[in-house]
């Protein structure tokens, strides 16, 4: 469960701001979002594998 203390002269703008920051950083959207669907394990490993050639020949790229 989240809490967040909004403090004294605090808009709710601001409180609202800290829950959603908090909230995203939990990850339950992208959970539930995972969730939704059964990924087989070899898929998963296979765009794990894509995800990080493409981050080291980004890498590669901005070195030049």
């Amino acid at each position: 469960m989240i809490i967040v203390n909004v403090k004294e002269n605090e808009s709710i703008e601001k409180a609202l701001k800290r829950f959603k920051k908090k909230f995203d950083k939990t990850g339950a959207v992208r959970e539930l979002r995972a969730r939704q669907h059964f990924v087989k394990p070899s898929v998963k490993n296979r765009e794990q594998v894509i995800k990080a050639a493409y981050k080291q020949k980004m890498q590669e790229a901005e070195m030049k």
